[in-house]
């Protein structure tokens, strides 16, 4: 398994690795946080982000994508959004988050509004990246 994330800062990898033995299901945990480390580090194409943005479907996929090109895990998880408390916009307000999450070649992606100060939408973005991290699991074949 491996994670790269962005608004959440690592905190997805932190919770990973709390667990005693996740030595032999963790590869790695990227974070990302300016467009430049997600460009260096994970090769989202710079037109991302003037297409669509850092917090959109398409730089969360291109996120895992990347990630899965760097890394041996059969599955992983992105994530990406706005912590807040400033940064949003009408269209994007404070509290999007885009995860994908799947096997190589078999992504999902998905946005959730969450509410709350910026601990609070950093918490419960990882806490999303980890239930759908944990549903895949249970799934064995995946996406």
């Amino acid at each position: 398994m491996a994670v790269a994330e962005s608004c959440t800062g690592g905190l997805v990898a932190h919770r990973i690795t709390r667990v005693p033995g996740c030595s032999a299901y963790f590869d790695r945990g990227v974070v990302t946080y300016s467009n430049r480390a997600k460009t260096e580090l994970l090769g989202v194409p710079p037109r991302v982000f003037a297409t669509d943005g850092a917090v959109s479907e398409a730089c969360a996929r291109a996120m895992l994508e990347g990630l899965f090109r760097r890394s041996p895990a059969a599955l992983g998880a992105a994530v990406t959004g706005i912590a807040g408390p400033d940064g949003g916009t009408p269209a994007k307000p404070v509290g999007t988050v885009w995860l994908a999450w799947g096997r190589p070649g078999r992504i999902r992606a998905e946005r959730v509004q969450l509410a709350g100060s910026r601990a609070e939408i950093q918490q419960a973005a990882a806490a999303a990246v980890l239930e759908r991290l944990a549903a895949l699991a249970e799934e064995g074949t995946g996406p």
